[in-house]
């Protein structure tokens, strides 16, 4: 399988969130032969997508000619998108917001109605793309912060999407915290071996996987100092 990871942290390998991602790279190698690239987009050399729609009319064709072009290249030739980021302002970074823009080039002008709402016709075939979305915050709450950033994805990528959140992510780079941890990275695990046998993860699974590591007043207190 090819799968190519899109981390949008400007931490790159040390980002919280890559400690998530790479459980998971590591469950779904348990099952199948990968092909994996990892792509940090705070390295990459993207412009601002202007809103031109030249791409929607030409056949895809960007007036910028910058590195979105091997990026879309490799888009088209994966079988599984990964966007792996923490939550800046309950969406996600500016690097990746700027590629997701510039994803135009997929699409057509013509609309199509597609249950209660229209959306692009594809420019490509991309029917074989299953999407998957990782993301941590540093709170220790799921509800009431993720939910954005989940809505964005699902209208995003309306087929073939997961989406894995984990709050309390800072403590994946807190090596005194590895008692809650590494039981945590282990359901992560699980969870890449079940999304590599059928492109889907137990619901129970992923509920475990989205609660506090610790509970909440704790993980605040450790955050404000307030520790006894």
């Amino acid at each position: 399988m090819k799968i190519l990871v899109l981390n949008g942290s400007p931490k790159k390998e040390k980002s919280d969130t890559m400690h998530i991602t790479r459980a998971f790279l590591e469950g779904m190698s348990e099952v199948s032969e990968n092909e994996t690239e990892i792509i940090h987009a705070v390295d990459k050399h993207i412009e601002y997508c202007t809103g031109c729609f030249s791409c929607m009319r030409n056949g895809g064709q960007c007036i910028y000619d910058d590195d979105m072009r091997y990026i879309l290249e490799k888009i088209l030739k994966c079988d599984l998108l990964i966007l792996s980021y923490p939550l800046y302002c309950y969406g996600m970074p500016a690097p990746l917001k700027a590629i997701i823009d510039r994803i135009l080039p997929l699409s057509s002008m013509e609309m199509q109605r597609t249950g209660d709402r229209y959306g692009h016709t594809g420019q490509a075939d991309f029917s074989h793309l299953h999407y998957l979305m990782i993301c941590g915050c540093g709170f220790p709450n799921s509800r009431h912060n993720f939910e954005p950033a989940e809505a964005q994805f699902r209208l995003m990528f309306q087929d073939n999407h997961t989406i894995i959140t984990i709050p309390e992510s800072p403590m994946f780079n807190a090596p005194e915290a590895a008692a809650v941890t590494v039981p945590r990275l282990e359901l992560v695990r699980k969870a890449g071996k079940q999304y590599a046998e059928n492109f889907a993860v137990d619901s129970e699974l992923l509920k475990k996987i989205r609660t506090p590591m610790i509970p909440e007043e704790q993980y605040a207190a450790i955050v404000n100092g307030t520790v006894n």
